[in-house]
C-alpha cells in the first residue's frame, strides 16, 4: 500500500478499528476515511452505496461489528445475526462495485466448531457444530468469509478474511453486561479493590482455556497482510480454499489463570470465587497461526504487559 492511498476503516471507534487507525497513522498512512455510526449507518444499503460512490476508497478494513460476551450474545441473538449480516453484506458488495483493490474482513475465532482439534487450523472451518452461546454471531461471520471467497471467485476481487483470537486493549468495552471476559475482569478487580471487597465472583468453573491478543498486535498483523507483495497475497485468495487467515498469540491460559493475572496487575488480593452455575462456553480455543507466522508476522506484546496497558486505559477512562 502506497502512503497516499485512500483507506476506509469501518468501525474505527471500536477496539479493533481504533487500533487499526493508530497503527496506520504510525506507519504514515494519513489519507484515512473515517465515519462514525451517526455519520454512516452501515446497515443502510443505500447510505453505504452512496458513501462508496462518493469516496471510492482503495483499501478497506472492515472492523465494524456488533460484538459482546456470553451474556450479550445470549440476550440479543437476533440483533447479533441481523446487524452483522447487514453490515458486512453492504460493505463487501459496495467495495466490489467501487473497485476496491484489497479488503480485509475481521471475524472471530468463534467461527470454528466448539469441539474441534487444538490448535485450530483454518481448515477446520465448518467441520462441526458451533458453540450454542454465540452461534448467531458466528454464523454471520462465517457468511462474511463465504462472501469474500465468492466475490473473489466470481468477480476477481482481493477480499481477505482475518480471524483474530480474543482481543483486548485500548478502547475496549468494560460494560459488565456486554463486555468480554478480560475487560470484565479488569473492571471487577478494580471495583473490588476500591471497595475493599473480600471476594470477586467469576462466571463458570475457571477451567476453559482461552487465547488473548493485544489489539495493537492484531492491527499490525492486519496491515501486514494487506501490505503483502502480490505473489504472497495471491496465495491467500486462491479459488481452492476460503481466503482465511488466523491471527493469534500462540499460547492460551485458563480463565482461572487469567483472573489471577488480572488481580495481580490491578493489585487485588482478595478471594476469587467461581460461580459454577454460570456457563463456561467453549472448553478451549487456541488458534493455529502458522499461516501468518510463515509470512513473517509475530505478536510483540506479552500477556501481563498487555493487561497492564489495558488497565491503564481503563483507569484513564474511568471516573472512579
Amino acid at each position: 500500500m502506497e502512503k497516499a492511498v485512500k483507506i476506509y476503516v469501518a468501525g474505527h471507534r471500536g477496539l479493533a478499528g481504533s487500533a487499526l487507525v493508530r497503527q496506520l497513522r504510525q506507519k504514515g498512512y494519513d489519507n484515512l476515511i473515517l465515519r462514525s455510526h451517526a455519520e454512516l449507518e452501515l446497515t443502510d444499503q443505500s447510505a453505504v452505496r452512496e458513501f462508496f460512490v462518493r469516496e471510492r476508497p482503495d483499501y478497506v478494513f472492515l472492523a465494524a461489528a456488533k460484538v459482546g460476551g456470553i451474556l450479550a450474545n445470549s440476550s440479543y441473538p437476533a440483533e447479533f445475526i441481523h446487524s452483522n449480516l447487514a453490515v458486512q453484506t453492504n460493505v463487501l458488495h459496495e467495495s466490489w462495485r467501487a473497485g476496491v483493490k484489497r479488503l480485509l474482513f475481521l471475524g472471530s475465532s468463534c467461527i470454528y466448531p466448539r469441539d474441534c482439534a487444538q490448535p485450530i487450523k483454518e481448515d477446520y472451518l465448518l467441520t462441526g457444530p458451533l458453540e450454542s452461546t454465540n452461534r448467531p454471531y458466528a454464523i454471520a461471520k462465517i457468511a462474511g468469509i463465504e462472501m469474500c471467497w465468492s466475490y473473489n471467485r466470481q468477480y476477481g476481487t482481493s477480499f481477505l478474511a482475518a480471524m483474530p483470537t480474543n482481543l483486548y486493549g485500548p478502547g475496549d468495552s468494560y460494560d459488565l453486561d456486554n463486555s468480554h471476559v478480560l475487560p470484565a475482569l479488569i473492571r471487577k478487580m478494580h471495583e473490588a479493590l476500591r471497595a475493599g471487597a473480600e471476594e470477586v465472583v467469576i462466571w463458570g468453573t475457571g477451567a476453559p482455556l482461552r487465547e488473548f491478543l493485544y489489539s495493537e498486535d492484531m492491527a499490525e498483523a492486519c496491515i501486514y497482510l494487506l501490505q503483502l507483495a502480490p505473489p504472497k497475497f495471491a496465495q491467500l485468495v486462491t479459488d481452492s480454499r476460503p481466503p482465511l487467515v488466523n491471527i493469534g498469540y500462540g499460547e492460551d491460559l485458563s480463565i482461572a489463570e487469567l483472573a489471577r493475572t488480572v488481580a495481580r496487575v490491578v493489585g487485588y488480593r482478595g478471594r476469587l470465587r467461581f460461580d459454577t452455575s454460570k456457563p463456561d462456553g467453549t472448553p478451549r480455543k487456541l488458534l493455529d497461526s502458522a499461516r501468518i507466522n510463515a509470512l513473517g508476522w509475530q505478536p510483540r506484546t506479552r500477556m501481563e504487559a498487555g493487561i497492564a496497558l489495558a488497565y491503564q486505559d481503563f483507569l484513564s477512562r474511568s471516573s472512579g
